[in-house]
């Protein structure tokens, strides 16, 4: 078995892995570098280009996997795309999504390779996408059986927990198998319930670290964390004052609303208008007609009609008095410039009544990061079209997580029992902690970090 990092950087960035079974090839995730801009955020594509690939399998749908999926079927006309049945109902409108960002981005900061696809190619790929149940056993290479001589290898998706249709991809040959968490959550979330690997076992485990330089203070829980929020979002509204939340369109935003939603029906907050964007209107209405297809809590939660959803239009927001208690769950969950979420930032962060909530990741180097950073009273620069900003908000950050805690991991490694483990998805800390953790608990265990594009035999 062969296996080449794509990722172009040592970080979180453009997930994307080739992998060689028994001469049959797979790309599994086709993301783009949050971080980076035009054609650097690509996976290396170039490095496996003259490969000819069976299959894309793809492990869920937020742009750190699956946003260069147009860009990987220019370089793998041959594939089809294979995803969980729940992936298949929101890739398109993620790809089209990032076409229209994409633009924005060309047209607002000059960036002139973007976009690096179009509507229409989006359209025209749409054809190849297949989506299938959890649990459920595919040939992926069925159409290219005489390549090697042998029967096609098979795929399988795990519910991972993380977000709406995310998958871990058990990968299964003649001679060794191979599962990739791709992004993955261990606890019951507001809305989603915890990953289903428990009977995970394979030869080769390529495994995310995102948190694996976060300790789990003692005594934490999901639930007392829950009540610290409702307990700030109580406070802010007491005194007229307004929340940002911000978030990812997929996933945070339903966790957040079904989380207000709860707090509605329990009497702790009152029916009011929660304003979000309109992407996060979209997928929040594909949680809901999902709901039956997913494993979830509150199943019979229905977002659109537990709440008074408000989406907001574009020019909306600048005219809109900061006052009353209003509550803003809106992208992008870094704040990122020419997004709601900045531009309804540089409002409040000055406001001593106003009250900014983070409840996911933020980078350090983005605006959302920099404005978690900010010590009250003194002067940062937020943004390079936001400038200087000083604040006075209240702000605090909520650990409500969508990936696994670390030690959860660790114990997952110990149950699937590989002989190789390959860690990806994580800053240089995360997977350090992570090596030296599976090297003491497990010596027998190879534990390898792959550098960007280069081959890795197993």
């Amino acid at each position: 078995m062969r296996i080449v990092n794509l990722n172009p950087d040592h970080d979180i960035g453009a997930s994307a892995w080739f992998v060689d079974v028994e001469g049959h090839r797979l790309l599994m995730d086709a993301g783009t570098h949050p971080k980076r801009e035009g054609r650097a955020s690509l996976p290396l594509y170039d490095l496996v280009g003259k490969e000819e690939v069976d299959a894309i399998a793809l492990s869920h749908c937020h742009h750190d996997h699956v946003g260069s999926l147009p860009v990987a079927l220019r370089h793998f006309p041959k594939a089809h795309v294979v995803m969980s049945e729940l992936s298949y109902f929101l890739v398109e409108r993620v790809l089209h999504n990032s076409v229209n960002v994409m633009t924005r981005q060309r047209d607002e900061l000059g960036i002139k390779e973007y976009p690096l696809f179009t509507h229409d190619e989006v359209d025209d790929i749409a054809p190849v996408f297949q989506g299938f149940k959890y649990n459920r056993e595919v040939e992926w290479a069925a159409y290219h059986k005489t390549r090697a001589g042998l029967p096609s290898p098979t795929l399988e998706f795990f519910d991972a927990g993380h977000a709406l249709g995310s998958a871990g991809i058990m990968v299964r040959g003649q001679k060794q198998t191979l599962f990739y968490t791709g992004d993955v959550c261990f606890q019951d979330q507001t809305i989603l319930r915890a990953a289903r690997f428990e009977d995970v076992k394979a030869d080769v485990l390529i495994m995310e670290t995102t948190r694996g330089n976060r300790e789990v203070p003692k005594g934490f829980t999901r639930e007392a964390e829950v009540e610290r929020l409702t307990q700030a979002i109580e406070r802010v509204l007491k005194r007229k004052g307004c929340i940002l939340i911000p978030t990812f369109a997929l996933g945070r935003t339903q966790e957040i609303l079904a989380l207000l939603a709860l707090l509605t029906r329990s009497g702790r907050l009152k029916q009011q208008p929660i304003y979000i964007g309109g992407l996060g209107r979209v997928f929040t209405e594909i949680y809901d007609l999902e709901s039956h297809r997913t494993h979830r809590q509150h199943s019979n939660l229905q977002l659109r009609e537990a709440l008074n959803l408000v989406v907001l239009e574009r020019g909306q927001l600048e005219k809109m008095k900061l006052s009353g208690g209003r509550i803003f769950v809106i992208t992008a969950g870094m704040m990122s410039e020419n997004t709601a979420a900045h531009d309804l930032a540089m409002r409040m962060a000055g406001d001593e009544k106003q009250a900014i909530f983070f409840v996911g990741y933020a980078d350090p180097d983005t605006p959302g990061g920099r404005l978690k950073a900010a010590k009250p009273g003194e002067p940062f620069i937020f943004s390079g079209s936001g400038g200087e900003l000083t604040r006075r908000c209240e702000l605090d950050d909520f650990d409500l997580t969508a990936h696994a805690n670390r030690e959860d991991l660790l114990d997952f490694v110990g149950r699937v029992s590989p002989h190789t483990v390959l860690l990806g998805h994580g800053d240089d800390a995360s997977r350090n902690w992570f090596e030296q953790q599976i090297r003491a608990r497990h010596p027998k265990i190879k534990v390898i970090q792959p550098e960007p594009g280069k081959s890795v035999e197993v």
